[in-house]
């Protein structure tokens, strides 16, 4: 991505994220950014989903082994398993 890329604000207020910066952002249809005032500018942050960071740390964790199985965890806890 280009390290200064520059857009115009068309009538209505709007600004078009170039290719490049989409692409790099991983940016999509729908995405949520928040536009933060700075000194001079403007900072813009892709907002993500709570939802998939929490599934992406599960993924991880399972990956790694470090997940217990409900089962497990019953047992541990002395609470009887009704098949």
């Amino acid at each position: 991505m280009a390290k200064n890329v520059s857009v115009r604000m068309d009538g209505k207020g709007r600004l078009t994220l170039p290719r490049s910066v989409r692409e790099a952002l991983h940016a999509k249809p729908g995405d949520v950014f928040y536009l933060q005032p700075d000194e001079g500018g403007l900072r813009i942050v892709k907002g993500e989903n709570p939802f998939d960071a929490l599934a992406e740390e599960a993924i991880r964790e399972d990956d790694a082994g470090e997940t217990i199985a409900l089962d497990d965890i019953l047992r541990r806890e002395g609470i009887p398993l009704d098949e």
